[in-house]
């Protein structure tokens, strides 16, 4: 690699020494996601991982791909791309285990207006915490320079996780009944999506206060809590996995409670959610407020402090509660299965 670099490519826009000095800086957190699976370091051109299919009658690979999306921009206005990866990771594995399946590795992509060595790093060390968080291993990657196309400081984000399930362990909603109950996961604030809005709300790019105190966030900044990372649930639903009959989990994201939780309802039933059990956060209040945003549409947006929900039957709903809090997680009960056509009810 020493002797690999082209002038001509340089004066182009592109530094091929930058990414050489970028993947020396990034393998010692890649080194901290490594577990049984790895079969080669970082660096190579495909990332190979072992499957160990021991007690699997039908193993079904689950695969979830995302983005951090216009979140990143809040990264680049305070300088601060050591945490936006973990957003990237709880993104996709979030997804792929409301299926059930236990996410084995992960992949990222990032493309940049020019490669920052120090920089891409960051960005990576959160990547790989997230991995580590997830139980994923990070096997690979691809660093991408775009001059003329982005801005030098600008960058993009996205990834993939592939996990594995036994395809009889599938989380499969058709057993959901009138009477399960709807357990809500609290959030660690707006995660990953509605950032366009909250852009709006707050006018990032010509506030000059987001690195202050603010009084209703309880001293924190808006800055810092924006970007507070998307919460990962993997291990806390693994656990819950193996003790409770599961019948539908839903990952609140991009259309929160109206969109997200009816793609784990079958037809016919309905999830009936009391709106004054959820636990909204003070970041959510604050947008309401400060962009004059109706109750519906905030519903409708952000996951106004529920970041997963998962469907139980009534007689385990004590028992769910208790693992996922010894787990760490805020679970509480927000709402009961009922018959209905229109699959989400906030009443």
């Amino acid at each position: 690699m020493e002797n690999s670099r082209s002038e001509s490519y340089a004066a182009a826009g592109v530094d091929i020494t930058a990414g050489y000095r970028a993947v020396e800086l990034m393998k010692r957190h890649v080194a901290r996601t490594r577990n049984e699976g790895c079969l080669d370091d970082v660096g190579g051109f495909g990332g190979c991982f072992g499957l160990n299919l021991a007690g699997m009658e039908e193993p079904v690979l689950v695969s979830g791909t995302d983005g951090v999306g216009t979140k990143l921009r809040i990264a680049m206005l305070l300088d601060k791309h050591d945490t936006i990866g973990i957003d990237c990771v709880a993104m996709c594995v979030n997804d792929v285990i409301c299926c059930g399946a236990k996410p084995l590795f992960f992949l990222d992509y990032i493309a940049c207006g020019k490669n920052v060595p120090e920089r891409i790093a960051d960005i990576v060390a959160g990547v790989a915490e997230g991995c580590v968080r997830s139980g994923s291993a990070l096997i690979g990657g691809e660093t991408a320079e775009h001059p003329g196309m982005m801005a030098p400081d600008d960058y993009d984000l996205a990834g993939f996780s592939v996990g594995i399930v036994d395809k009889k362990k599938i989380i499969d909603n058709t057993r959901m009944v009138p009477g399960d109950t709807v357990i809500a996961l609290a959030s660690s604030g707006v995660h990953s999506n509605g950032f366009s809005l909250v852009r709006k709300v707050f006018d990032v790019e010509n506030n000059t206060h987001l690195t202050e105190p603010c009084e209703e966030l309880g001293g924190a900044s808006i800055g810092e809590t924006l970007l507070t990372p998307t919460k990962i649930y993997v291990k806390s639903i693994l656990a819950l996995l193996e003790k409770v009959d599961v019948k539908g989990i839903s990952h609140i994201t991009g259309g929160g409670f109206y969109e997200n939780i009816p793609r784990s309802i079958p037809d016919g039933l309905c999830a009936s959610i009391e709106k004054a059990s959820v636990k909204v956060l003070p970041i959510f209040n604050l947008i309401a407020s400060r962009g004059n945003i109706p109750e519906r549409d905030m519903f409708n947006t952000f996951n106004m402090g529920v970041g997963m929900s998962v469907v139980v039957p009534k007689e385990q709903e004590a028992l769910a509660l208790e693992i996922l809090r010894s787990h760490g997680e805020d679970a509480y009960v927000i709402g009961t299965i009922t018959e209905g056509k229109e699959k989400v009810i906030l009443g």
